[in-house]
């Protein structure tokens, strides 16, 4: 037999090579070899055009599909199994529509019909330019985090504190996010208690007239009737099942914010009204209210605590991740947003001016028009205003129960019974109510909450985008969100001193119109 180690050593050099082969830039292995030094290779990295070339067409259709199943594969996010049992992630069915609903029902109500207030205090220049600037600021930072969402692959940041982690660290991302996103979902909630209790009231006295004046509800007994409304609708397990009380509110949203401005403009303006700045005791007053006013306007702009969460409902894999149909439905929900809050601030400080109640626009549409406006038209406004504030309440408590349940899983290892989740929706609603009732002043305490939570919408965006990308250092978009970055912190500071200081000024109290 022959000895193939016997083999002279010109037998081997003489085996002959084919002219395809024999071309090194042809040949798939050579081109592995070569490109190791400067690439990693993956098991999708062979099954390239080049190399799939040379063979049959069956195997090839057979792994051209392998190639797709291991992209899939390894872009798998890695799920913690307590997601299941949260209310925010419990359910990722969502969509893109059901992405442009809550953006809406989030984005759009009762901080609208305070702009006016602002524009009493900044004048017509100062207000449009401060408007326009907030809304593509904040729309800016809303796209940084829907990109952010999934930025390391097999990762999905389904909250804004686990963002926060991710950028800042551990600990101090804790420090600095959990903090203003948990008193922006209660404040709102608290502020959302405050207008639904009050516009209740004015709707009963709207739709009774003069035959309901024995034995009213108190303010008070109306917040309760409110909070109860609320606490009802709050079972409702996760956030995907209640996008359809975010359509609700969205259109409620919308047509009330068009039906407010549309009849303030066609009714005749009261004989005092001036659109002179409102007058101030000093200085040092009028620079604290500007304050305050630009806070008011940084609170229209409060959904940004929401957007993680609402891409957290949405199913992703490689070829079709979240981010497509979140950044589509916030487009659409953030044009109609720019369509209620534009006319209504413009629209607003025109019908009234500087003598816009500190209430907003239900008040001055009730205390200077509901002898010449139908009571059936007043009262449906005044209607829709109630709904979306029910159906608001749910969206911005979403983030409250999920901190609550997490807690309770995290400790027993097993998800909330129907009574636990029953117990904690109960409680985080008699809080907001308790908060309410000690704190009844919406102006200011809008104009409190735009400063304190304003990183979440306009800083923390900016300097997460630059920790987690890491643009070129020194590069136009390394400055550029450093920048907007350390200006909403700055300003952050700002509107809270003037925020606090309208507290102070105001006594603690909102003076809302009396029927007569």
């Amino acid at each position: 037999m022959y000895n193939m180690d016997e083999r002279p050593e010109t037998e081997l050099v003489s085996i002959p090579v084919t002219p395809r082969m024999s071309t090194p830039e042809r040949s798939p292995r050579i081109v592995v070899a070569a490109s190791k030094s400067t690439t990693t290779c993956t098991p999708t990295s062979l099954i390239s055009p080049r190399f799939l070339s040379p063979i049959g067409t069956p195997m090839k259709r057979v792994l051209i599909n392998m190639k797709g199943y291991l992209e899939e594969v390894g872009h798998l996010t890695k799920l913690n199994p307590q997601d299941a049992w949260l209310p925010i992630t419990e359910s990722r069915n969502g969509n893109a529509y059901y992405a442009a609903f809550h953006n809406l029902n989030a984005g759009i109500g009762f901080q609208a019909l305070l702009l006016p207030v602002s524009f009493a205090f900044l004048g017509w220049s100062w207000g449009i330019i401060s408007l326009t600037i907030a809304y593509f600021w904040q729309l800016y930072t809303l796209w940084i985090l829907v990109q952010l969402h999934e930025a390391v692959p097999g990762k999905r940041y389904n909250r804004y504190v686990e963002l926060a982690q991710a950028a800042f660290g551990e600990r101090l991302g804790v420090w600095l996010a959990l903090f203003p996103t948990v008193y922006l979902s209660a404040g709102t909630g608290t502020a959302l208690i405050l207008m639904g209790g009050e516009t209740m009231k004015l709707f009963f006295q709207i739709v009774c007239g003069p035959i309901c004046t024995s034995n009213p509800l108190s303010t008070v007994e109306w917040y309760l009737v409110f909070t109860s409304l609320c606490i009802v609708l709050s079972q409702l397990p996760n956030l995907n099942s209640i996008a359809g009380l975010s359509l609700i509110g969205a259109i409620t949203a919308i047509t009330y914010c068009t039906m407010v401005w549309l009849l303030s403009v066609s009714q005749t303006r009261p004989p005092t009204i001036s659109y002179h700045l409102l007058p101030t005791p000093s200085f040092t007053a009028s620079v604290f209210s500007a304050m305050n006013a630009l806070g008011i306007i940084a609170f229209a702009f409060r959904g940004h605590n929401l957007a993680l969460e609402i891409q957290a409902t949405m199913p992703s894999t490689f070829k079709h991740p979240a981010h497509v149909p979140m950044w589509r439905g916030a487009k659409v929900a953030y044009i109609l947003i720019a369509a209620c809050l534009f006319p209504i601030a413009i629209g607003g400080f025109w019908a009234y001016g500087n003598q816009m109640p500190a209430g907003g626009m239900l008040n001055a549409l009730y205390g200077f028009h509901r002898n010449d406006i139908s009571r059936g038209l007043l009262g449906t406004t005044f209607l829709l205003v109630v709904i979306n504030c029910l159906s608001s309440f749910q969206i911005y408590s979403m983030p409250v129960f999920d901190s609550f349940e997490a807690g309770y899983t995290s400790r027993t290892n097993r998800p909330c019974s129907i009574w636990v989740r029953c117990g904690f929706r109960v409680l985080c609603g008699f809080i907001s109510f308790f908060i309410g009732v000690a704190l009844p002043f919406l102006s200011s305490l809008a104009g409190l909450l735009g400063g304190l939570t304003l990183p979440v919408t306009f800083a923390y965006p900016c300097f997460m985008w630059v920790l987690i990308r890491k643009p070129p250092k020194y590069s136009f978009n390394w400055y550029f969100n450093w920048i907007l970055g350390w200006l909403g912190v700055a300003f952050s500071v700002a509107f809270s001193i003037g925020g606090i200081w309208s507290m102070v000024t105001n006594g603690l109290k909102l003076k809302f119109f009396k029927p007569s």
